[in-house]
This record gives C-alpha cells, sequence and structure tokens, in this order.
C-alpha cells in the first residue's frame, strides 16, 4: 500500500496560497470551468507548469510556484496531479482529450 513520505514544508505561506489557489479550482462547481479554459488553452491537463505559466489557476501562482524550494514544488505538483485524478468521472468523459495519454 502506498504511503505519502512526510516531507517538511519549507514556505508556509506561499505553499499555503498556490494549494488553495488549486483546490479552488477543483471545487465541483469551477472544475468545469477549469477544464473548458484548459481545452481553449490547448495545454494537456497533467502538465502543471504551462497550466500556471498560462494564468489558468491565477495570475500569481507561477510566480508563487517559482519561489518554493524543490520538496515543495513536488509536493503542488503531486496535488494537482492528484486533484486532476479525482474530477468527476462525468466531466472527465466530456473532456476526454485532456486526460488522454497521447
Amino acid at each position: 500500500m502506498y504511503e505519502k513520505a512526510l516531507i517538511p514544508i519549507e514556505n508556509q505561506q506561499t505553499y499555503g496560497e498556490v494549494h488553495a489557489a488549486i483546490a479552488s479550482h477543483f471545487v465541483p462547481s469551477n472544475a468545469q470551468n477549469f477544464l473548458k479554459s484548459i481545452e481553449r488553452a490547448g495545454l494537456r491537463i497533467r502538465d502543471f507548469e504551462a497550466v500556471a505559466a498560462a494564468g489558468l489557476l491565477g495570475t500569481a501562482i507561477a510566480a508563487s510556484y517559482k519561489k518554493l524550494g524543490n520538496a515543495d514544488q513536488g509536493q503542488i505538483r503531486e496535488f494537482y496531479l492528484a486533484s486532476v485524478e479525482k474530477v468527476e468521472p462525468t466531466l472527465r468523459a466530456k473532456y476526454l482529450k485532456l486526460y488522454a495519454y497521447y
């Protein structure tokens, strides 16, 4: 069974801002608009850096993400990818191209 390693957060405030921004975009009421914006931008859903750089998570999130250390960035990417996989199956089916590996 997979058990996530407990890695301490170095920059709590910035980490919290980026984490909250990601969480707010994956709330069921916001998820469809977020997926639609990724589709319009022609990005891949699992490419966190490209999504952040495009400003789809908020204008300041890419800069905040870059301020984090490597360990914190890794945890943010892991949280983002876990959030991507928790999207409702009906939305995943609707935006299948975003989720497909090709």
